[in-house]
Parts: C-alpha cells; structure tokens; sequence
C-alpha cells in the first residue's frame, strides 16, 4: 500500500495544485510511482481520461508530473458550474446530473463511498500517492459531509501539510486562525506548513517562521520562493488566463463568463509569433485581430446570451467585414451556427435560440455526453493531431459537408464557403506542434515551439525549484508514518 500525504491550503488559490505536481515530479524522479489525487474538484477546465471520463485540469498536469496516464481515479468527484447557484456533477468521471449547491451540500457525504473507492486502487497501485485539498478546511460551516479536506483526511487517515500564501499578505495570522478554528481532531491531521509564493529574500520571512512555529507547534517544511515558469503551465482556473502575450499575430478570445477547456491555448500563447488577447468583459473585440476564437463554455445559450450583452456579435461581424477569420471550439462551434434547440432543458429552461448565424449549422442539446480522447488528421497538409471531445449536443447542417478535419475516416467540424469561418467539437488540437505550425502558417506566423517537450522541462525545473527550497526528506516521512 502506498505512502500518502495531503496538501491543503489556508484558502484558494494559495498554489496547492503547483505544489502537488512539482512534489509529484521531485518524488518520480526520486524512482517512486507516484498518483495524485484530488477527492473532489470545481473545474470547468476538464481533461479527458483513456478511461473514457473527464478529471479536472489540475489533476491531468499533475499525472504528467508523474508521467503516468491520467485515470478517473486521480479525481473522483467533480463540479463544473453551470450558474451561480447549480453545477453538474461527474463522479469517477462520468456525468450524474445537475444539482443545485444546496442540494449538492446535502448529499456530499454519500460520495465519500466512491472517492474512498478510487483512493484505495490508486493506494494500492503506487508507492505515494499526493493528495491535494479544496479551498479551506477552516470552511468550518462546510465541515459537515466534507469529503474534500478534513472530512477525508479523517475517513482516509492521512496526514496533512498545511499551505500558505504569503503573496497576499496575512499569512501568520491565516495559519495561526486555522488551527484556532478547527476542531482538535481535524488540527490533530495537520503534521507541517509551507509557505508558498515569496518574492525577494527569503530569510526575512525567519522570525515568521518561528512565529507560527511557536503558536502551532507544527514544523515548517520550508518557503517556496515564486515560481515565475508557473505561466508556462496549464492552468485550471480561468482569472489565470493571460491577458495580452506579445507577438505580431493576434488572435482574441472573449472571456465568456462560463467558458470551459481554455487550456487550448495556452499552446498558442506560448509562441513568440503569437500575441493572445483574452478579451474581458465589458471590452471589445480588437479590430486588427487576425483570428477570433470563440472558446468552450459549460453553458452555451446562456453564454450566447452574455456575449450579445457584450456586443462581441456586433465585433464578430465587422471583423468578418473587414476580412478576417472566426474559430469556433466546442461551445463556441455550436454559437456559430443558427439555431441551438435544448427541447429537454439540459442546460436550463427547455428552449431554442437563434446562434450567430455565420455557419449554416444547427445544434440540438441531447442527455448523452460525448467523452473521447480523439485522433485526427488536417487532409490538406497531412498533420497529425491529438485532442479530445467534451460536449453535449449534435451540429448538423449544409457546412457540415465542407468538414475541415478527418476523424476515423470521415469528415468532422464545419466551415464557410471561403474557408474563413470554421468550427469543430476537438479541444486541444493546438498542442500538436505539426499541426499548429501548419494552422501559423496559415496566418503568416511560425512556430518555434514544443509544446509537450517544454511542459515537461517546466516540471522538471519546478521539482529542481521544490527541491531547493522544501524539505522533501521530511515531507516522504510524514507520508510514510501515514
């Protein structure tokens, strides 16, 4: 049975999931097999597994870290928000429902059963497997039914380390109040603390240290200076989406309020020819955008709705005028087209709308989710490309026939006349680097990029950075004393 260790943190976005992949790449290039493992995820940022299920993002990276498949098991429970108050909910990776948050909270608990599933397979499969929490286990109106921090530390018996950021400012007063809220039992987990995120010298933070040592009694594991390569990953959550890249070639995505599988181009933004605009809210498409991108999202009539409320259908239109070229992905495919029918209200209300209206197409929501890794071809150049389908619904229509990529043999996507308005269901088609090379050709821009090649470097470097800077030694015995 596998050692086991859990990274929580003393909030979000305190760099948990950097954490467990660079932990889980410095443990395998100490010759361990090693997992990770999240019981539970908000993310509507999802990887496809060769199982046939959807994981969140973060947890896809970190089994690269220890170059291993992704597996359902690695993130048995997930959320993908579908509004403010409701998420459909994927347990070991197959879709169950939608649920409000409210009657999410109430049923947790019976979904400790299948997370304790997966958990043990993975325990009995590795030599360590690397925990990462959610948000805060000082959520204490949320400890009832938790089965994503303490609540499963508890059930799984494993020791925690607790996470700080102290980029935010606060961070003694963060880890002291943790332990000062929680119940003895749930304190009685927490072995150790890191302190993440640091700029500038780190041995100034040493009577902080020794501060939250006196008042926890848990020992440091170290400070972990700014990990500036952490841009070059694939984030999960969408407020980490780069704004403006730099280069010559410009493509805008707008930031859809519920958009979904952004990774997609983090491959693009990665390459020096490229200058990536992610268009917020409020602001408008840039008129000397060579390519717009209409990216994925979780709800695609409401987020229909939501870039008509920005005006970017106006934009769309005159970039189309002025000659240049629309993408659509996933979501962003089926908003192109001219109608979207959801007659069994699987995104809300039963309803249908009219899409854009710049592909003859037309899209019907249907229950059955469609979960694939895919392999395709792009016919006029040959390039091979890796990707994976995530959706619900079905596009047909007259530009279905002028189908711009081959997937097992037949066509697949649609486009325009003259070629310049395209969609497809492929996310991740921009991390083949002869295909993406191909697709910059197109637009006068070239690619000098490996893109797997340089995320692996980048976890590398990352375990090199953990190394340097936490005390790893220490860290294997807690999870080995587990």
């Amino acid at each position: 049975m596998a050692n086991v260790v859990m990274i929580q943190g003393i909030g979000s976005d305190v760099g948990k999931s950097l954490l467990v992949a660079g932990l889980c790449r410095a443990a395998v290039n100490r010759g361990l097999r090693v997992a990770p493992f999240k019981p539970q995820n908000m993310s509507n940022n999802a990887a496809v597994t060769a199982d046939g299920g959807e994981i969140g993002r973060a947890q896809a990276l970190q089994a690269l870290a220890c170059r291993v498949p992704p597996h359902t098991d690695m993130n048995p429970v997930l959320l993908k928000p579908e509004s403010e108050t409701g998420a459909q909910v994927i347990v070991q990776g197959k879709r169950v429902g939608t649920q409000a948050a409210r009657d999410f909270g109430k049923r947790k608990q019976s979904l400790m059963g299948p997370v304790l599933e997966s958990f043990t397979r993975l325990k009995e499969a590795y030599d360590l497997v690397i925990i990462e929490g959610a948000g805060s286990p000082a959520e204490i109106n949320l400890r009832a039914g938790d089965i994503a921090n303490m609540g499963f530390a508890e059930a799984a018996g494993v020791p925690v380390i607790l996470t700080g950021d102290i980029n935010k400012g606060g961070v003694i007063a963060q880890i002291v109040g943790t332990q000062a809220v929680l119940p003895a039992e749930d304190a009685a987990h927490i072995k150790a603390f890191i302190i993440n995120k640091f700029r500038g010298d780190v041995s100034l933070f040493d009577d902080g240290l020794r501060a939250i040592e006196v008042h926890t009694g848990w020992p440091s594991m170290g400070v972990v200076p700014w990990f500036f390569d952490a841009c070059r990953l694939p984030a999960e959550d969408a407020p980490e989406l780069t704004a403006d890249t730099g280069g010559t070639l410009k493509i805008a995505v707008p930031l859809l309020s519920r958009i979904a599988n952004f990774d997609d181009f983090d491959p693009l933004a990665s390459e020096p020819d490229v200058n990536l605009v992610m268009v917020p809210p409020g602001q408008t498409l840039p008129a000397d955008a060579a390519l717009v991108i209409l990216p994925g999202s979780k709800s695609t009539i409401a987020d229909l709705g939501f870039l008509r409320l920005q005006g970017w259908d106006i934009d769309l239109a005159a970039h189309i005028r002025r000659g240049g070229h629309v993408l659509g992905i996933c979501a962003g495919f089926q908003m192109l087209g001219t109608r979207i029918g959801d007659p069994d209200g699987i995104e809300g209300a039963a309803c249908e709308v009219e899409g854009l209206g710049l592909l003859d197409v037309q899209t019907i929501m249907k229950p059955e989710k469609r979960v694939t890794l895919t392999q395709a071809l792009e016919p006029e150049s040959g390039a091979p490309i890796s990707g994976y389908e995530i959706h619900l619904g079905e596009t047909t229509g007259a530009d279905c026939a002028r189908g711009w990529l081959e997937v097992e043999g037949a066509t697949h996507g649609a486009q325009s006349a003259n070629g310049r308005i395209r969609g497809c269901y492929l996310h991740g088609m921009f991390t083949s680097d002869a295909y993406r090379a191909e697709f910059l050709r197109g637009f006068g821009a070239n690619s000098t990029l490996s893109y797997d090649a340089d995320v692996d470097a980048v976890l590398d470097a990352l375990a090199a950075h953990l190394e340097a800077h936490l005390d790893i030694d220490h860290i294997l015995e807690i999870a080995a004393k587990a």
